[in-house]
């Protein structure tokens, strides 16, 4: 089982909000998760993303693989080096 942490679509149309979910691979983008750990708001000045870091840490120690996008939200908020 291949574990991603990736985003979720939510919100409506034009109007985006992402919410930073652990998902196996084989789920479709806004389908089945295992674990919501936080959102990403980009409509807002600036960006507004909460992530819970210590939740991220385990799963990556645990193998999970986050998304190019993830990685680099995670990088700006100085979770994942």
């Amino acid at each position: 089982m291949a574990v991603k942490i990736r985003l979720r679509r939510m919100g409506a149309k034009r109007a985006p909000f992402y919410r930073i979910v652990v998902a196996d691979s084989r789920y479709p983008r806004d389908g089945r998760f295992i674990e919501e750990i936080g959102y990403y708001n980009p409509m807002t000045e600036p960006a507004d993303v909460k992530v819970d870091a210590d939740k991220v840490k385990q799963w990556i120690a645990n193998g999970a693989q986050p998304t190019d996008t993830v990685k680099s939200l995670l990088k700006k908020n100085g979770i994942v080096d």
